[in-house]
């Protein structure tokens, strides 16, 4: 089983940066895609970034190209969101995900795996 544990959430001005990580235990990270969605009340799961197995393909929704990275560090089990140039619109809960295969993809459908998910504020 694998499990996925978020943080680096938090508060902050717009126009600022955050970078969130998330950690996987149970099962080989190298086997795995990892991918960041994001939620508010009301909406349904947004893509906002995903990594191939070793980091040669990234992908990124349209709302944050140009402003988020997305990287993992096999070696500890970890993917990185770096988020900058933040506006209110961008306050969400962040999830990370984890589909087997290695692949890209942004329907949430194709992740097997969540974590609890962190809340990041934007203010204006």
């Amino acid at each position: 089983q694998v499990q996925l544990v978020e943080s680096g959430g938090g508060l902050v001005q717009a126009g600022g940066s955050l970078r969130l990580s998330c950690v996987q235990s149970g099962r080989t990270f190298l086997n795995y895609a990892m991918a960041w969605f994001r939620q508010t009340p009301g909406k349904e799961r947004e893509f906002v970034a995903g990594i191939s197995w070793n980091g040669g393909h990234t992908d990124f929704g349209d709302s944050v190209k140009g402003r988020f990275t997305i990287s993992r560090v096999n070696a500890k089990n970890t993917v990185h969101l770096q988020m900058n140039s933040l506006n209110p619109e961008d306050t969400a809960v962040y999830y990370c995900a984890a589909a087997s295969g290695g692949g890209v993809a942004t329907s949430q459908g194709y992740y097997a795996y969540w974590g609890q998910g962190t809340q990041v504020t934007v203010s204006s």
